[in-house]
Parts: C-alpha cells; structure tokens; sequence
C-alpha cells in the first residue's frame, strides 16, 4: 500500500513538473515568434534604398543616384579606360578643338585631357566655352582672363586672390622689408595658393562628369622637362588685378606697413 502511495506521489509529482516546465517554455518561445530579427532589418534597409532610387529616378529623370554616374556604368569612359589613357602634346591637343568633327573635342587642365565631346554644342565652335577647347587654359581658370591667360602656366595666378594692400615685393621701390611684412605676406600667398587649389580641383570635378555631364577624364598633357622655366614670367593681368579683394576689416590697413612714411 506504501509503494502504491508512493507512485502516486511520484506520477503527481513528475506531473507538476512537466505542467511547470511547460509553463516556464510557453513564454520564451512566444517570445521569439514576435521577436525583431535581423531579417527584418535587412529588408526595411533593401526597402528604402529601392525607394531612394526609384524617388532619384523620378525626380532627375535620367539617375538612380541624384545625379551620380560611376565611371562603371559609363560607357564611354569603360571604353578609354580600356583602351588606355590619352597622350598628347600642346600642339596636338589643339587639333581636338571641336573644329573636326571626327575627332572628340578635348580640353585640358593643369596637365590633365578631358573629354567634353558631350557638350560639343557648348564647348565646340560657335559655343560660349569655346575659348576652352583644345587647350590647357588652367591659368585663366583662376584669373578669368582666357583671352591672354590661355596658357598653364599657373606662376603668379595665386596674386588674384591675395588682397589688393600687400604689394609684391618687387613693387616696393628698393623700400627694406621688415620680418614682420615677410611673414604676412606669406601668410597671405599661402592662402592664395590654397584657393587656386579649390578653383582647379572645383573645375576639375565638373569636368570629370561629377555635374551630372558625361565628361571624364581622358589622359594627360606631355611635355618636355624645363618647358615652364622656358616661358616668360607673366604679370597678373588687368582683370584679375582689379579684382583682387580688398582688406577684410573697414578702417584696417595692413598694406600701410608696406608703405614709407
């Protein structure tokens, strides 16, 4: 009679048991059916890229990336980058001015070819950019005087930025240059040097398509070594000097230092 009791008590027990541990699970496997997965996550992101593209598509009309064109998914820039970089001289870049209409219309700037074939209507003759064509006019991309500044000789450009009261030293009439006049024009023509990079790399960008245009960059300019020390020294032209800027503080004129008494 005991060891049926305790059978019983045993069955009882064993049953509880499992009655508790089913209780115990019940919870923790709800709890992973309505979890947050990294599934999940994946498709909310795939999700939104589709309708980011889709949306840049709809609003620029030709791009799936807001106006950003990789130079794989050109075609004309998978051929020259196949076929290998384009090499030519000062004199033959010119024969790709716009004027042979079989040939591709380059220009070239700080040593670099660009083909802007894609806006032959501008950059070709007859175009508001002509003056561009066929040649590295990198100096008169800073300055602004491509009449007489087409020509990469870039010495001196960087006076178009430097502000109209620090004279060039040659400029001063044998006057002695004190150390503290040294270092503030140098600071000055530091900075100077510095926007000239900004303006070159800022045009360079557009030429290398990043507008949206399909222009890309094409080979680079050769040249003999010592062709810039060959070349005179040019004075900053009338343009760019009547535009350099004027001291940054009203009634602040650091060019007097320069001055004599």
């Amino acid at each position: 009679m005991a060891d049926a009791n305790g059978g019983l008590r045993e069955r009882k027990s064993g049953k509880s048991s499992s009655n508790t541990n089913g209780a115990n699970d019940t919870p923790d496997k709800r709890s992973g059916k309505s979890g947050f997965g990294v599934l999940d996550v994946v498709r909310i992101i795939a999700g939104l890229l589709l309708l980011n593209t889709l949306l840049s598509y709809f609003v620029t009309g030709d791009s799936f990336l807001w106006g950003h064109r990789p130079w794989f998914v050109r075609p004309r820039v998978v051929a020259r980058w196949l076929s290998g970089p384009v090499l030519l001289t000062d004199t033959q870049l010119a024969l790709y001015n716009g004027t042979d209409e079989s040939l591709p219309l380059y220009l070239a700037l700080n040593g670099t070819i660009y083909d802007v074939s894609a806006g032959r209507r501008v950059y070709g003759p007859g175009g508001s950019y002509h003056v561009f064509a066929g040649k590295d006019a990198a100096r008169g991309f800073v300055t602004g005087c491509f009449a007489e500044d087409s020509t990469p000789d870039l010495r001196g450009a960087e006076w178009t930025y430097v502000p109209i009261d620090v004279p060039p030293f040659d400029e001063m009439g044998g006057v002695k240059v004190q150390a503290g006049q040294k270092v503030h024009r140098e600071q000055e023509l530091r900075k100077a040097r510095k926007k000239v990079k900004e303006t070159l790399d800022g045009w360079a960008k557009m030429f290398e398509g990043e507008g949206g245009k399909d222009y890309f960059a094409a080979g680079r300019v050769v040249r003999e070594d010592g062709w810039l020390e060959a070349l005179p020294v040019r004075k900053l032209c009338e343009r760019a000097e009547k535009g350099r800027p004027k001291p940054k503080a009203v009634g602040v004129d650091k060019g007097a230092a320069y001055r004599p008494l």
